[in-house]
């Protein structure tokens, strides 16, 4: 298992990295965009499994378009601290406003509502779908596209989705690691019963001294105390998001998300702790870094 996880590791990290540190925001959208829909349809087979079926499609394109309107968000928010992306500006130029989160929400609550009224379903499947559906798009896609909000932020955003993914990283290795090797005391046994609390600690310290060493060497013009600030929500949110997947996972009666990874099951299973730390950390440098530059 250990070789697999480390084979696995070794592959995808280096041109995650890559992708993050050297290609444009719409790039990263892409791939991010593609591994979201990977996730989603894992989501989705975890509710088949206990016999709630998603509005596959609908939901899916609400995705899309929710990475969309993250994307011209982040284009926008670049222009007004920098210099914004071409296709905003030719938006604004035919007077088109660019759609928002809130928009995406609501044409999926149409859409969702409509799908439901128009489905020849059994009825007893219209709350389930509905549910199913919505929590895909909430608790998966949602989170996710917060990674384009950090790379497309001016200057730094390269650094900001970077520094996401390292605290998260090692983090997760730092509680495999040392679980194994002294954990005694579980942490969410009803959830997953190998985690422990000397893993958690572990993963806690491991995410900040990460970020010291990223403050020192990092060539990035943040304060340290922001940058442990930032690990440290990002870490707990991590942990929050690992153990949110082993619930729905328990939910469903599965071991795992999927098969995709070799050593680390599904989709899900590798990106778990992300989903929620993204959105953290977007949100700690929005309100708590932001406004005292």
């Amino acid at each position: 298992m250990i070789w697999k996880r480390f084979a696995t590791a070794v592959l995808l990290i280096p041109a995650v990295v890559g992708l993050v540190l050297a290609a444009r925001t719409a790039w990263v959208a892409v791939a991010i965009a593609s591994v979201m829909l990977l996730a989603l349809f894992e989501f989705f087979a975890l509710g088949d499994a206990i016999g709630h079926r998603a509005y596959k499609f609908w939901t899916a394109v609400c995705a899309c378009l929710l990475m969309l309107a993250q994307y011209l968000a982040a284009t926008e928010y670049a222009h007004r601290v920098g210099d914004g992306g071409s296709l905003h500006r030719v938006s604004r130029s035919f007077a088109i406003p660019s759609p928002t989160v809130a928009d995406i929400l609501f044409i999926f609550l149409i859409g969702i509502a409509v799908v439901t009224l128009a489905t020849r379903r059994p009825l007893v499947e219209a709350l389930p779908a509905a549910g199913i559906s919505s929590s895909a798009l909430l608790l998966v896609a949602l989170p996710l596209t917060y990674a384009i909000r950090l790379h497309g932020v001016s200057l730094v955003g390269k650094w900001l989705l970077f520094f996401a993914l390292v605290i998260t990283w090692i983090g997760d290795t730092a509680a495999y690691f040392v679980g194994r090797a002294i954990g005694r005391h579980r942490l969410a046994p009803h959830l997953s019963p190998k985690k422990t609390w000397e893993g958690a600690v572990a993963s806690f310290a491991g995410s900040l001294l990460a970020a010291w060493a990223m403050a020192h060497w990092g060539q990035v013009n943040v304060r340290t105390v922001d940058v442990l600030g930032m690990a440290a929500a990002g870490n707990v949110a991590g942990q929050m998001g690992d153990l949110l997947e082993s619930a729905y996972k328990r939910s469903a009666g599965v071991k795992d998300s999927g098969v995709l990874l070799p050593g680390h099951g599904g989709i899900l299973d590798r990106i778990d702790a992300l989903i929620l730390t993204f959105p953290v950390v977007w949100y700690y440098w929005l309100w708590i870094y932001s406004p005292r530059v």
